[in-house]
């Protein structure tokens, strides 16, 4: 993106978080960092009127929010599970935005959800039934959007990582996952080298969801 003369623009909930991300890439390129709670209504529509406004010339958009809340289904309460609501309608919501902009703008995009493997295998080490639920969610919509979108030239896939960078799980290739392992597959689906690829949800697991249970 960056050797193509493209920009960035980060959005992120706390400010720390924030400025070291904008610090780390603005070593390739330029980038923007705004600061805005996305669960938040005011905060997300005001976020949203900037982006049409200030960026409406995006073709790209990788939605990597998340929150998780390791709590058993028997225990979780009204709040916890909103938390999830709240941040899927948020990222519903931002997505129609830019993709309003990528419409108008007439020249293609892609777009690049963060999934999960939980959404498609459930495990028992860790309780996510909640966590689960709403990134099944964000698998359909990738789908859905998919179809929808085309006519546009606009591509929607997502990647459904395992965990990354801890002990908890043996994945067949010897080795836990490392962020770069999947932002070269994001990477990948946002260039034109995927350009026959939309509606896929890729797993970049080590081979977990291949034949984990194979392995001691």
């Amino acid at each position: 993106m960056f050797e193509e003369g493209g920009r960035a623009v980060v959005i992120g909930h706390r400010e720390d978080k924030l400025q070291a991300a904008v610090t780390e890439l603005a070593a390739f390129g330029p980038v923007e960092g705004l600061r805005a709670d996305i669960t938040s209504s005011a905060e997300r529509q005001a976020l949203m009127a900037r982006l049409q406004g200030e960026h409406a010339d995006a073709t790209l958009l990788v939605n990597a929010a998340g929150v998780f809340l390791p709590k058993a289904f028997l225990e979780h309460e009204e709040r916890d599970y909103d938390q999830y609501l709240d941040l899927n309608k948020a990222v519903f919501f931002i997505t129609q935005a830019v993709a309003k902009s990528m419409v108008a703008l007439g020249k293609g995009g892609a777009i690049v959800n963060i999934g999960l493997m939980w959404a498609r295998q459930a495990i028992q080490a860790t309780p996510s039934s909640a966590y689960s639920m709403a990134k099944a969610g964000l698998h359909s919509l990738t789908q859905h959007l998919a179809m929808e979108l085309a006519g546009h030239g606009i591509r929607v896939n997502a990647v459904s990582p395992a965990v990354v960078e801890t002990p908890i799980y043996v994945h067949p290739l010897g080795r836990v996952g490392r962020a770069e392992d999947v932002a070269r597959t994001l990477a990948h689906l946002l260039s034109s080298e995927a350009s026959w690829v939309t509606g896929a949800i890729w797993d970049v697991d080590g081979g977990v969801m291949a034949g984990r249970n194979q392995y001691n």
